[in-house]
Order: structure tokens, then sequence, then C-alpha cells
């Protein structure tokens, strides 16, 4: 304990689990400390089953049809993987991806009308969905391949758009696609969690349809991946890269406090020892003063022995309900695995339910969900409160991470923890520099 960090680590959610990957790779010397006995923080996967309900309170554990309890790993915070998202490349880039097994989920659906329906977002699905009519289609479809097609660095693809300043609800109107077909792009497809982005300029939308498609092209079932054993592998496996470049873990260390000088971060105090740094990330449960309150999630673990019915019985899958279908300014979110990703007994499903809380009665907020998973054999209720942080650190070198949000993809979460690099080092984060400052390590360039 009693040395000298270039960055002491706070914390073992994804996010620090990451950073301390990464800076341990950019060569830094990393302490990375977690009060818990346990990887994960508030993203950490619950096992045996048992555990989940001593955490939930129900002191009558789990029933016998529940199968064993040592089979069940449960997420607390679901997410999946877009294929080609930001996640997926800073494992490969970081090769942590030699830790884990992924599988890809089965289908992506969204809610129109109090029923699901698959997401198109090819040419071919688009012509053959029944969310939208015939002449709706051809609208849609053009405007797919207009997307396809644009390079913000080729002006000859914008056909009259302007990337940065024409509106997204502008382009929308130019192809003359109707509200439902505009709730389930911005939504399904753009994973937008509220209506904000009509107004803003159409490059990132476009972008983020992009990303959707690449990602599903890769796969063809969905764009979404899911870790075998649930999300709890993945800060472990950032640990294990930090090990292999000399970062130091302890699990099981209270923190007694962050010691400042002149309004500078230099050391953390833990049983009465102290261990000094220049740097500090953290989740925002280890800093209280420095955050603030920016809201509430509500989550609802559900475990069915059934498949969500119109899935074609997908062992796993990610339903969007636009928040225009119910009357609300932000998305529901359901996301389901099971017994295939090796987190549930054998025909056993875990669907979980998430939303932004909007009013005092959040469980209401979420029944449009609960009833597409009727019969439900057990529920766990959680409503988290969401923090960021009040500064960006730059003056007490105490970098802290912000709660996980209602979204079930880790775009959000690779925002900020780009975000938290950048203010740190300085300078944007490269993956190709890292990966060449990996091959320096393990010698491999020239192979």
């Amino acid at each position: 304990m009693d040395e000298e960090y270039d960055v002491i680590v706070l914390g073992t959610g994804l996010t620090e689990c990451i950073l301390s990957g990464i800076m341990s790779v950019n060569g830094k010397k990393v302490l990375h400390m977690d009060r818990n006995p346990y990887y994960g923080g508030e993203s950490s996967s619950i096992t045996p089953l048992e555990e989940l309900y001593k955490r939930f309170q129900l002191l009558e554990g789990p029933p016998e049809s529940m199968g064993r309890g040592r089979d069940w790993n449960v997420d607390l915070i679901p997410k999946f993987l877009m294929a080609n998202g930001q996640l997926v490349k800073m494992l490969l880039y970081t090769e942590v991806t030699r830790y884990l097994d992924f599988k890809v989920v089965e289908g992506s659906f969204v809610y129109k009308g109090g029923k699901i329906y698959k997401v198109p977002s090819t040419e071919t699905e688009a012509l053959a969905s029944n969310l939208m009519g015939m002449f709706e289609k051809r609208r849609f479809r053009k405007f797919l391949v207009f997307v396809a097609n644009f390079d913000e660095n080729d002006p000859k693809t914008f056909e009259g758009v302007d990337p940065q300043s024409t509106s997204m609800r502008d382009v929308y109107r130019k192809f003359d696609l109707g509200q439902d077909v505009i709730d389930f792009t911005g939504h399904a497809l753009a994973l937008y969690r509220t209506d904000d982005y009509l107004d803003q300029p159409c490059l990132e939308t476009i972008n983020r349809i992009k990303l959707y498609s690449e990602s599903l092209a890769r796969y063809g079932k969905s764009p979404y991946l899911y870790p075998l054993y649930g999300l709890g592998e993945l800060p472990q496996g950032f640990a294990r890269l930090s090990a292999i470049y000399g970062g130091t873990y302890m699990l099981n260390k209270p923190v007694d406090d962050i010691i400042m000088e002149n309004g500078k971060v230099v050391g953390v105090k833990s049983e009465g020892e102290v261990a000094r740094c220049k740097q500090l990330i953290c989740d925002p449960s280890y800093i209280p003063d420095r955050v603030r309150k920016a809201g509430q999630v509500i989550r609802i673990i559900c475990i069915l022995s059934h498949p969500i019915k119109n899935t074609n019985d997908a062992n796993s899958c990610q339903i969007i309900i636009p928040q225009n279908q119910v009357n609300r300014k932000s998305d529901i979110y359901v996301c389901m695995i099971s017994y295939a990703h090796n987190v549930a007994a054998q025909g056993k499903y875990i669907a979980i339910a998430s939303t932004t809380v909007e009013t005092t009665e959040p469980e209401k907020e979420v029944e449009p969900a609960l009833e597409l998973l009727e019969p439900i054999d057990q529920k766990f209720v959680a409503i988290s409160d969401l923090y960021e942080p009040i500064d960006d650190g730059s003056e007490s070198q105490v970098f802290c991470s912000c709660s996980y949000d209602a979204t079930t993809h880790f775009e959000t979460t690779c925002n900020d923890i780009k975000d938290i690099y950048k203010r740190m080092a300085g300078s944007a984060f490269d993956f190709e520099n890292m990966k060449r400052k990996q091959n320096d390590v393990f010698g491999e360039a020239d192979q």
C-alpha cells in the first residue's frame, strides 16, 4: 500500500476497470481498490441465485423449481454490446477478448400499438416488415440506401443534406417518413432514449444507424453480443489485463479517506496506510460530496420459464418500446437472456425491463414492458439514483464516472470512458496508438 502510484482507481465497475486497463497498458503504475469483496460494483453479476434473493430482502429464498442456485449469474445492470461498437473495439485492442466468449443475441424487436415487431434494418427486411404499409416501405428503403452510402468526407453523397447543420427532423421530412417509422428509426436503430435528437444536426444519427447496420451485418441475427456467464466477466477481463502490465488489485479494501492538498488529490487512506497518487478515478459512491443526482432508473429483473411471446422463441432478445408509443418522454427497454448464456438454470429466462423514472410511481411506468413478459415467476425491483460529477476533475485530478443509464447497450458508457480519458491524458483516446504500444510490449510487431 505505502507506495507512490500514477493512478489510483476506486471501484471495479466496468468503466473503472477499462480505464485501469488502458492506463496500465499506457505504462502507468496503477493501484485498483474496491471496498466490496466482489468485482463489478453497481454493475456486478450475482451468483448463486440465493444471493440475489438476499440482496432484494426476499428471505424465503428461491423455490426448488428454479434449479441449482450455482447455475445462475444475474446481472444487476444488463447491457448488450454492439458487434461493431466502441466496447468491442476496446476489447479487441486490449486483447481482453482472449478471456471471454460471446454469443450473438437472437433478435431485436420494437413495440408498436401493443404488439412487438422485428426491427427492420436492411432493405430486404424493410420490404418484408409488417411495421409499414407498401409506400412507406419504399420511402424507408430509399432512406436506408441514403444512410448506407452517406460519407461525411464525400459531399457527392449528401443529396442536399448538410451533416453539420441539417436537423434529423428535416432529413425525415426529405424522405417523407411517417411518425411510426421515425419512432423506430430514432429509437430502435439509432438507439436514442428521447426525441431531443430530432432538432440536432443529422450526422450523429446517420452514424448511429450505420453502426447498427454494420453491427448487424457481422453476425446476421441482431447487432448485439452478450458474454457467456454474464457481464461480470468483463471487469474481470480488464483486471487481468491490468495485472499483466503490473497493475495492483485489492478487493475488500475499505477507503477511509481521499487525501487532498491545495485542492488536488495526493493519495488514498485505507486501514491506516496511505497510497500516494497523481490522479484518481472512481465511481460516484466513493465521492458523494463531488457528484449531483441527475435522475433515477428503475430496473425490474424478471425470471421466466418461457421465451417472450412473438419473438420466434428467441433465447435472447432486446425489445425497445419507443416513448411516443406509451406517451412518455423516455423509452422503455427490455433485454432478455437465458440458460443459453450460462446465466440461468436449464429452461429459464431472465428478462430485465428498465427505463428512466418520470413519475412518483416508477413501477407503473414499466407496466407496458411487464405485460409482454407474462407470466412472470419472480420479480426483483431496483430503483437507482443516477449520479454525475459536478466538475471535470481538471483542478482536483479526481475523475468520477457517471452512473449507468437505462440503455441496454454500452455506447453511452464508452462515451464516458473516452471523455474521462481525454480529461486525464489531455488528448483523445486513440485505439491505434494503444495497439502499437502493445506490440512493443509483446514484441509481436513483426508478425
